[in-house]
Order: structure tokens, then C-alpha cells, then sequence
């Protein structure tokens, strides 16, 4: 039977080899429910040079079902490319691994045959399904097409579960689907309540929540499932339950079972890929989508973003209180179990995830649960056109490593100034690709004919081709396709370009891409320095002055104060001004089309910039700035300094905010600080002192360098050790501590004094010395006069 023609959204996507190929499966949205493709007998693909075609046949003669075919390819060696293929992936692993031993290079042979299908047919994740042969939710062998414009509705499950303190496991909560449902370890109190806006099932064993869990997947069949650390904790301890009691835990379409996998370098971080269903964790989601946090814990997410948290909070407590529910109140445990998964549906809804996942995967070409892969995403929009252009991608490794230059940051002039204007580049580094024409393969035919006509020059010997090159076409078509989704109001899709666009050059400067080279990285920051220094010129030439440049950002000083309409009209002549000179610089000397693109970006009526601490250097990447909204609010803007940094309390936060608001507004501060110092020695901001570090490693690993934190989290652990509470910071994690006389110490044994006199000059005074230094003034100037109060 024939498959009518209809669109249908990528979820997942898999590979297996069989008797007569490698068949690809890929689980699909559509309007008419999920469906599942199947690709048969694809023949995987690499690539070698032509002059190792009879060494690759010895090899392949030993038990191997091995084609070479010549094809209109090359290297960039520029040797004539042959075609590699084997009967299976499998096949073409084994081969590669061979091969590579006798010295061999076997090109592209690391894609795997799902992504090779999709990229090669410039699918991303929205395609359309002609023909093919259907059986039920099964399309066998139809045509696959790109298609622009569907994204599915997503019936999401969000999936939480509850323990004791050592992972044996409570309750499940699944809510989503239309369904609210608990399944609970042990039985229903005597008189207990039964919930009416919930289902709650009791189970006598862990293997009967598995079992019931697979039949909830099967009834309800969401596509995606969704939680809090929801791989590497909930999902991996049920796997741990479930292979403990031997029976298979089965959340996959068609009762397939999740196909583990563990992380290349991040020890004991796992992905978990299940067929037909996306498995999202909300806190990947959340820093993909550029969510920046102090704590990504459920409950601070959840307080910030809804207003609202956990019933108990405190990490001991709440532990307590699970195991005390457990035992005597299992309908307030399910509660509690529940409220979690309506958090993170909640989350989702609110930061709009689903939508700028889709639209990541559909701008990428990577799964919509898969995180990170700027490099994959890279590979699967360059390789298709790069072969089209003629050429194989080349391996990893085949460039020497070597150094490159970062982004151009101007030095400072430190102080307190009056309009303050930031005009930053439109995702400089980008535009530098379009205008210059940097690109993998335009620098291969760039250096076979140098001459200006066909190149165009670069940095540390570097030419580019003006005629054949792929990325400047591809970062236009997609800041193209940003400028129409800004248009429209499409902020998740924006957002998924712009982040793909700006992760192009760091992929370049990536030692474990393919395309790693040196001077193709050089070519744009040093490009992106000759940007930022003529930009320079062309505003201080306007009788202005830079005090400060960073990347693709410059402030300049006005020399007096402005308002708000004549700030906003000297950055508009300065906008025209720049733009303008560009456009006539690159046309006349290069003969190239400019892609620069400067605009305004804020007008701070007072502006900060510190000096480094303990010198007269200014300060790189930290600056405070008083800015005034179009309603007439004003906010002071921070960037790098301790209220936006994590590693300072609450204490100094709260005093930076406040003094730094009274200096930008010239108003009496003298008073504040005063009364401030000595409200702390009184003990009345005892509830602002808590330092909450994060420790990056081990702890065991730290032996000589014994950080505060460091310190105070061993004294937790023993502490935790005698309680026979489980060890929380073994491994590492965040801490919260308090300074006392007697050290730091954890806020779970804090025994002794605090220490006022650490906060007093750790905390307070280098933020006020900071900002005070340019006034003539100081910190200990103006409590000098309480010094006998603070030894009191």
C-alpha cells in the first residue's frame, strides 16, 4: 500500500546492519501520530586517495564485502578522491581501524550512516514523506525531503522519582499525556486518603513500578519525556532497579529498552538515546537555550521562573521528611513526587524549551535531545556542500596543532565617566566570513593561485578563494533566515541560528574537528583586531573618545553628559558613519562586499570601569553602567563584577547594589556605607553571609591546594560520615559555608563564631575601595571612626 505525501518532524534516528545492508530508522512526528521510517540496504561511505586503491583492496580481500568507485572528488592534498563502500557500518569501522594501521587515511569514515543520509539530502529534522510502503505506524523505504515549515505538537510526559538516602526506590510520578499518575512502593495506610486529582497505585516491589511503567508507556505513548537531571539520576536508577530485579525497563517505542551510552570524556555522564522518544533533561535544556543560573537545582529554576518551589527545601530535611512521608503519609509523598513533574512542565512551558529545541534541531540537523555538538552541527551543514564543491573533508589530526589569537580586547581607562555609548558588530565573527570569504575549502583553492583576482589575502599566509568556498554561503543563508525570524517574532528560531552561527569559528579553532586549521581561525580574530582598532579611529576621528573594546564591542565617552535623544543621535551618525566607511574600504581596496554591520547597543548616563584589584591597570571584561529605560526606570547594568558572580555572598551583592546605585546617582553614600559596616559587626546580616562554591573536582583529588571550600566541605562529609547520612561531596558539587574564627565550616555543622572581621575587609571593602578610588576616596577613611565598634 502506497504512503500519501505528509510532513513529519525527526525525533530520533538510528542505524542497525543486517543481511543485506545497513537499514536506517527514524521515529517521525506527524499530524497523524508518530510513524516509523525504515531506510533499507544503505550501503555505508568513506573516502580514500586513489593512489592507496590497491593497498585497500588487500586489506578488504580478508573476509570484507568491499566497492571502490572513482568519483569526481578530492582531497585537499588535492589527490583524486575513490569512493569506499561495505555492506555494513560495522564493515566500514573495522576496515577504517586497519587501515589506519598500516597508515592508511580513510576519509569521513566516522559519519555515521543516519547523519550521512540526512546531511547528504540536506534534511535537517522538518521533512516530507513521499510514498513508500506502509504497515500501521511503519513506512518502509519512502522518499525523504526537506521541509521547512512543520513542527509538531509534542505530547510530553514529565517523569520524577523518589528514594531514600541510598537509591532504594519509593515512588514514581509520571504527569503529562493528560494523565497524573504515582505508582508507590508498599501499601495504602489503614483510612489512608484516595487522592481525587491524582491516580495513585500501590506496588509490593520495585520490578512490578517497572513493569508498570513499560504499560504506561505503551497506553500513552508521549514523545517526549521530560525531567530534573532526569538521565543520570532518575532514569539511571530505575535502569539499576530494573536490572537488579531482572526485568526490562522498556520507555522506547515498540517496548524497546533505552540504548545507553556513556560520554567520551566526562567521566560517568551518560545519554541515554530511546527509540521514538526524546528524553530531555530540563537543566541541559535550560543552558542550551543560553539560560544563565547561580543554581540550576529544581528548586531555584522553579522559585525564580514560577515563583514557586519544593515544600521542603533544605537537602537534609528534605530527605527526612521523603523517608518520615514514606513510612507514615505515602498519599503526601505522591504529592510531593508529583509536584516536581508539574514544576518541570511547567519550567518547559514557561522558558518556551520545546520550541527552541525544535527549532535547534531543525537549524542544526542534531536531535532535539542531543546538547552540545557545535562540531556535528558544523560537519552536517559543511560536508554535503564541501562534496558538491568537489572536495572530502579531511581527518582529525591532519593539521598540526599549533596557537591562534583570541578575540581583540582593547586595554581600559579606569574610572567614572558621564554617556557612555556601546556600539557593538552584528555577529562580527560571521560577517567576517561573508566579507572576507573565509571558508575550509576556499583556503585549499586559495593557496593553489594566489594572485588578487582569485584570492583574497588572509593572516599568517592565508589566501581565500573569491569563487569557490561554501561557509560564506552558508552563514548567509542563515543570518538571512535569523533577519526573517526576527521579523516574525520568532525568538526560539533566532536564537537557534544565532547560536549556530556564532559557534562556526570556535568549531574551526577546535582541535577535535576536522576542519581545525590555524589560519582559518586567524583569519577572523585577527581580522575581527584590524576591525576593532579602525573602528577606533573612525570615532575618536569624530572627536569622541574609546575607553574600552571588547571582541566586537566598543564604548565610547562623550566627554560631557547627554540625554537620552542626544546620545541615541551621536550613536546614529556614528552607526551610518562606520558602516558607510566599510562598505567603501572593502569595495575599493578588495573589491568585496561588506557584511560589517555596526550598531547601537546602550547609552549608560554613568558608567564604571575598575581597575584591576591591587594596581592602577584598568580592568578587562568588568564594568557597571547606570542606564535609563524607555519608561524612565533606571537599572545599573552589571557585567563581570561581584553581584553576577556566584563566589560572593549575598552580603557583598546586596552592598554593591545599593552603593554603586547611590555614586552613579550622586546622592550622600558616606552614611550607607558606614551604617552598613556596622550593621554587620551587630550581627544583623548574619542571614547574608553564606558562601555557596562550587567544587570542580573530587575531593579527595585536592592535596595541596585546600580551598575554603574545600575545607569546609570535608568538614560536612565527616560530618555527614557519623550521622550515616550518604557523603554528598565526594564527588564534588556545591557547597555553602560560613566564615568563622575558627575556619569556614559547613551550614550543616556551624558551631563556632563568625568571623566578621573576614567579611568586613574580604567582602565589602574591595567593592566599596573599588568604586571609591576615583572620588579620592576610601573604605577605611570612612569607618575609620568606628574602628573601636568593630573591635568591640
Amino acid at each position: 500500500m502506497s504512503h500519501p505525501s505528509r510532513p513529519g518532524f525527526i525525533l530520533t534516528r538510528r542505524w542497525r546492519d543486517t543481511g543485506h545492508g545497513t537499514d536506517l530508522e527514524f521515529w517521525l512526528a506527524t499530524p497523524d501520530g508518530p510513524k516509523q521510517v525504515v531506510i533499507s540496504a544503505q550501503q555505508p561511505v568513506a573516502f580514500a586517495g586513489e593512489s592507496r586503491r590497491a593497498e585497500i583492496e588487500a586489506v578488504a580481500r580478508r573476509g570484507m564485502t568491499v566497492e571502490l568507485r572513482s568519483l569526481p572528488l578530492k582531497t585537499f592534498a588535492q589527490e583524486p578522491a575513490i569512493g569506499v563502500y561495505t555492506r555494513s557500518h560495522k564493515q566500514m569501522v573495522s576496515l577504517e581501524r586497519r587501515l589506519r594501521e598500516r597508515g592508511i587515511a580513510l576519509y569521513e569514515a566516522d559519519v555515521r550512516p543516519a547523519e550521512r543520509f540526512m546531511m547528504e539530502r540536506f534534511i535537517t529534522a522538518a521533512v516530507n514523506v513521499e510514498g513508500g510502503t506502509a504497515e500501521g505506524e511503519r513506512i518502509l523505504d519512502p522518499k525523504l525531503t526537506p521541509e521547512a515549515h512543520y513542527r509538531p505538537a509534542l505530547r510530553a510526559v514529565s517523569l520524577d522519582i523518589e528514594t531514600s538516602a541510598h537509591g532504594d526506590l519509593y515512588s514514581v510520578a509520571l504527569e503529562g499525556c493528560g494523565q497524573r499518575q504515582v505508582y508507590m512502593l508498599g501499601e495504602a495506610a489503614a483510612g489512608a486518603e484516595v487522592p481525587k486529582d491524582f491516580d495513585l497505585e500501590y506496588l509490593d516491589e520495585p520490578a512490578q513500578i517497572v513493569h508498570r511503567l513499560n504499560a504506561w508507556f505503551e497506553a500513552h505513548d508521549p514523545d517526549a519525556i521530560i525531567g530534573w537531571n532526569l538521565i543520570q539520576f532518575d532514569l539511571n536508577l530505575l535502569q539499576k532497579h530494573a536490572d537488579t530485579h531482572r526485568v526490562p525497563l522498556l520507555p522506547g517505542r515498540g517496548g524497546t529498552p533505552i540504548e545507553w551510552r556513556a560520554h567520551g570524556t566526562r567521566e560517568g555522564f551518560l545519554f541515554a538515546p530511546t527509540a521514538g522518544r526524546l528524553v530531555i533533561d530540563g537543566i541541559e535544556a535550560l543552558r542550551a537555550a543560553q539560560w544563565s543560573s547561580p543554581s540550576f537545582s529544581l528548586e531555584h529554576i522553579a522559585q525564580t521562573m514560577l515563583g514557586e518551589g519544593k515544600s521542603i527545601d533544605d537537602p537534609y530535611h528534605r530527605m527526612a521528611e521523603i523517608e518520615r512521608r514514606f513510612r507514615e503519609d505515602k498519599v503526601a509523598l505522591a504529592r510531593y513526587n508529583l509536584k516536581d513533574c508539574e514544576l518541570v512542565t511547567r519550567i518547559f512551558a514557561k522558558a518556551k524549551l520545546f520550541e527552541f529545541l525544535l527549532e535547534r534541531a531543525h537549524v542544526t540537523g542534531l536531535a532535539a535531545d542531543h546538547f552540545g555538538g557545535s562540531i556535528a552541527a558544523f560537519s552536517h551543514h559543511y560536508l554535503p556542500r564541501m562534496h558538491r564543491a568537489g572536495y572530502v573533508a579531511p581527518n582529525v589530526g591532519d593539521v598540526p596543532d599549533a596557537a591562534f589569537p583570541g578575540g581583540f580586547v582593547m586595554n581600559s581607562r579606569p574610572g567614572i565617566y558621564d554617556s557612555v555609548l556601546v556600539l557593538d558588530y552584528k555577529s562580527l565573527y560571521p560577517s567576517i566570513i561573508r566579507s572576507y570569504l573565509v571558508d575550509p575549502v576556499g583556503l585549499v583553492e586559495g593557496l593553489l593561485d594566489t594572485s588578487p583576482s582569485v584570492a583574497v589575502p588572509g593572516f599568517d599566509g592565508s589566501y581565500f578563494s573569491r569563487t569557490k568556498h561554501c561557509l560564506p554561503a552558508i552563514v548567509t543563508q542563515l543570518w538571512e533566515r535569523r533577519d526573517q525570524a526576527k521579523r516574525l517574532g520568532n525568538q526560539p528560531l533566532s536564537q537557534a541560528l544565532k547560536l549556530l552561527m556564532n559557534s562556526f569559528v570556535g568549531v574551526l579553532g577546535a582541535r577535535d574537528c576536522r576542519f581545525f586549521d590555524p589560519r582559518l581561525v586567524s583569519a577572523v580574530t585577527l581580522r575581527g583586531h584590524e576591525i576593532m582598532r579602525r573602528t577606533r579611529e573612525l570615532v575618536e576621528a569624530e572627536g569622541y573618545e574609546a575607553i574600552y573594546g571588547d571582541t566586537d564591542s566598543i564604548f565610547i565617552w562623550l566627554k560631557r553628559r547627554h540625554s537620552e535623544a542626544e546620545a541615541e543621535a551621536i550613536a546614529g551618525t556614528l552607526v551610518d558613519k562606520v558602516n558607510r566607511w566599510w562598505r567603501e574600504y572593502l569595495a575599493a581596496t578588495m573589491g568585496l562586499e561588506s557584511a560589517l554591520e555596526i550598531e547601537f547597543d546602550t547609552h549608560y548616563r554613568r558608567f564604571f570601569m575598575p581597575t584591576v584589584r591591587g594596581s592602577e591597570e584598568g580592568s578587562k571584561k568588568r564594568y557597571a553602567g547606570l542606564v535609563t529605560g524607555e519608561d524612565g526606570s533606571e537599572e545599573v547594568i552589571y557585567r563581570g563584577l561581584e553581584t553576577v558572580r556566584t563566589d560572593w555572598t549575598p552580603l557583598a551583592q546586596t552592598f554593591q547594589q545599593a552603593l554603586y546605585l547611590l555614586v552613579f546617582k550622586e546622592q550622600p553614600y558616606a552614611d550607607y556605607v558606614k551604617d552598613y559596616a556596622r550593621r554587620l559587626m551587630a550581627g544583623e546580616l548574619d542571614d547574608l553571609l553564606v558562601y555557596r562554591k562550587r567544587l570542580r573536582g573530587k575531593l579527595g583529588d585536592y592535596q595541596r591546594n585546600t580551598p575554603p571550600q574545600v575545607r569546609a566541605a570535608r568538614v560536612a562529609d565527616e560530618y555527614n560520615a557519623r550521622r550515616n547520612r550518604p557523603l554528598r561531596y565526594q564527588n564534588g558539587g556545591w557547597i555553602s559555608y560560613v566564615m568563622t574564627v575558627n575556619g569556614p565550616e559547613p551550614l550543616e555543622k556551624l558551631s563556632s563564631r563568625i568571623d566578621y572581621e573576614h567579611y568586613l575587609s574580604s567582602q565589602l571593602q574591595p567593592i566599596a575601595d573599588a568604586i571609591l578610588a576615583p572620588l579620592n576616596d576610601s573604605f577605611s577613611s570612612l569607618t575609620s571612626a568606628q574602628s573601636s565598634l568593630f573591635q568591640a
